[in-house]
């Protein structure tokens, strides 16, 4: 299919951001508040989602999605992530699972799951984290063992964003525990809840509130053979891999949402609230606060504008899309907490916006490998794309 043309992938893309911008406006901003503070899922925000093709937004036109490049896809998230940034995990979670679907997976499971991802009617995440193993992928426990025409299952996943409300899942296992290196010897399946997966608890959060993370637990549970992704052992490290590019990317996106808010509530309060006779934008120490947190958003803007574009040109982007990740998740925790300072003794009230993006901001530090993990990957890229 040949390329469409940028003036109308443009048009497309303008017309995509003003829908989300006036949902926005409309459906999440007057109920996100209560919503957040009372732990409630979003039931009625994610049909809307589904109705506006979000759940299908990176898959393939051909499978029903919208096919959004990287690039589009990341100022959504940061433009849903500036009004609420909890919605954004339920549908980068499930898109997540269908990328390594979309990426790696045989045509008969394309055919038989993509249409259903796009449509949410089959709705999830991706299963890779455990109580022992983070970012180590390679540490996980749970096992896969083959069983005639099945897989059973057992093991615990952790931290799993839709693991309650969702349905389908991306799922990493160990196939060969004896392989070395032990990535060699991991498989990813999609499996749909059934006798054997249950899920153990739901876990307490200090922010991104209202979305499900949950523990989950297999027991016994038989997948049938034909729902190994791709259809081979040993690949299932290489698909998560894959994934984490994208979800990266979505992070930083989501940070940079964070880091815009706060820097737009600091700049708003710092022209209503008055010391000393006058508004405190006025005074030196407020001028150089906003002109950091200013610097630091549009920086991390543009990083994340950089990892998208190297994304949607089918370049290894492990480089960008961890810069991008590490500076504008660090970016998003400065802003969130010059913002509580800008706003004194109202920043720490559960009335004001900017304590909620206080508490949001850390995840994005930790969220889809560590930024001491996004460090030792941006420094061994850099040695491996300037050998002498």
């Amino acid at each position: 299919m040949a390329p469409k043309d940028a003036k109308f992938e443009e048009a497309d893309e303008s017309l995509i951001l003003d829908s989300i911008s006036k949902w926005l406006e409309r459906d999440v901003a007057p109920y996100a508040m209560e919503l957040e503070h009372s732990d409630t899922y979003p039931t009625d925000m994610v049909e809307q989602m589904k109705d506006m093709g979000l759940f299908g937004a990176t898959i393939g036109q051909e499978w029903g999605g919208l096919g959004l490049s990287a690039s589009t896809y990341a100022k959504i998230v940061t433009k849903v992530s500036e009004e609420w940034m909890s919605l954004t995990g339920v549908f980068n979670s499930h898109l997540m699972m269908a990328t390594a679907v979309e990426k790696f997976g045989t045509e008969e499971q394309k055919q038989r799951f993509l249409p259903r991802f796009v449509t949410g009617e089959l709705r999830g995440g991706i299963g890779l984290t455990e109580p022992d193993a983070g970012t180590d992928l390679q540490g996980i426990r749970t096992r896969a063992v083959r069983d005639g025409d099945d897989y059973v299952i057992n093991g615990t996943k952790t931290w799993i964003t839709n693991s309650i409300e969702g349905t389908c899942f991306a799922l990493l296992t160990k196939t060969d525990i004896n392989a070395d290196p032990p990535r060699q010897g991991m498989s990813m399946f999609i499996v749909e809840k059934g006798e054997g997966f249950s899920i153990s608890k739901r876990l307490e959060k200090l922010g991104y509130k209202g979305i499900d993370s949950g523990e989950m637990v297999f027991e016994d549970f038989r997948v049938p053979a034909e729902n190994l992704i791709g259809g081979e052992e040993g690949q299932g490290f290489y698909q998560a891999v894959g994934g984490l590019e994208l979800g990266r990317i979505n992070v930083a996106s989501r940070s940079v949402g964070i880091a815009k808010r706060a820097l737009d509530e600091a700049v708003r309060y710092s022209q209503e609230r008055s010391t000393f006779g006058k508004p405190i934008y006025k005074h030196q120490a407020i001028q150089l606060k906003l002109a950091e947190m200013a610097t630091r958003y549009e920086a991390s803007r543009l990083l994340v504008e950089q990892a998208a574009k190297a994304y949607d040109e089918g370049r290894r982007c492990d480089l960008e899309a961890g810069m991008a990740k590490y500076h504008a998740s660090e970016s998003a925790i400065e802003n969130s907490l010059e913002a509580m300072r800008i706003h004194g003794g109202y920043g720490y009230s559960k009335e004001f916006i900017v304590e909620r993006l206080y508490r949001d901001a850390p995840l994005m530090a930790i969220g889809e490998g560590t930024n001491e993990m996004q460090k030792v990957i941006i420094a061994r890229q850099l040695i491996e794309r300037n050998k002498i």
